[in-house]
């Protein structure tokens, strides 16, 4: 029960739901291979291969054996389009499979789990832009030559001690070996390292991400206006993504209106 003031905040997926509605088409169309193909900027070679995949239903043949694809399939298509971006495409194989097999709140549900775990990655990073702000105003002193082990780094940060070393081999830090027992000694630069690549562990491989990566192995954490500056581009990029996950949502919901999979919107209506 709500009181006094208090509002029930909608996820993304209901957002989408209160207004995509109204702006679904009713008109129907047939399309060749090549023309859906550039409609969507794809080849028909690319088309055929979603279909092999699952991506897409099996398109019927016309009397001379020609594929002949429905406004189903360009709603499968935008939906791709939209949501690879957002989610990436191995998430939005699993939706679109799912979909497939008729198992549509399974499906929303690896959704709503992509959109909790980019709410985590904000928190986090908003909890490194406080820790940015202690060194910056004083409050807290970075020490050059403070220690850890790796276990302490692990319970730190959170992160499993095998993502640590799979990250210092990819080359995002070096550390230095203890002479008596060659274990891994970290520093405070590379606990926030490590912090930062995790807010960035689910993002959609991209040119972006590739470069924020390279800027964090660069990264020196005595330098404060270079470290803010990175912090800032970090979350420019998970402003950017929580809009493409709206964005796909809504054209995942038009393909769920199309396949009539839900009565959700009378809700609305």
């Amino acid at each position: 029960m709500l009181k006094g003031n208090e509002q029930i905040v909608p996820n993304n997926f209901t957002m989408v739901l209160m207004f995509a509605h109204h702006s679904l088409r009713r008109d129907r169309m047939d399309y060749r291979p090549q023309k859906l193909a550039s409609k969507y900027k794809l080849s028909a070679n690319t088309l055929r291969n979603y279909e092999a995949k699952g991506l897409i239903p099996p398109a019927a043949r016309s009397a001379n054996g020609y594929r002949i694809y429905t406004q189903q399939h360009e709603a499968y298509l935008a939906c791709i389009q939209a949501m690879t971006p957002a989610f990436g495409m191995e998430v939005t194989s699993e939706v679109l499979h799912r979909i497939g097999r008729n198992e549509l709140d399974d499906a929303l549900w690896v959704v709503r789990d992509r959109e909790v775990m980019l709410h985590r990655e904000k928190a986090s990073l908003d909890q490194l832009v406080e820790e940015l702000r202690a060194y910056a105003e004083g409050s807290r002193v970075y020490d050059a030559n403070q220690r850890f082990s790796i276990h302490e780094v692990s319970i730190r940060s959170g992160a499993p001690k095998s993502a640590i070393r799979y990250w210092e081999k990819s080359g995002l830090f070096t550390t230095e070996r203890d002479p008596d027992n060659e274990y891994r000694l970290f520093n405070e630069t590379h606990l926030f390292k490590i912090k930062m690549i995790q807010v960035l562990q689910s993002a959609v491989y991209s040119e972006e991400t590739v470069n924020l990566k390279r800027s964090i192995a660069c990264l020196d954490l005595q330098n404060i206006e270079d470290t803010r500056e990175l912090v800032e581009r970090i979350k420019t990029y998970l402003d950017k993504t929580i809009r493409l996950q709206m964005k796909g949502l809504y054209f995942l919901y038009r393909l769920i209106q199309e396949l009539n999979l839900s009565d959700t919107t009378e809700e609305y209506t």
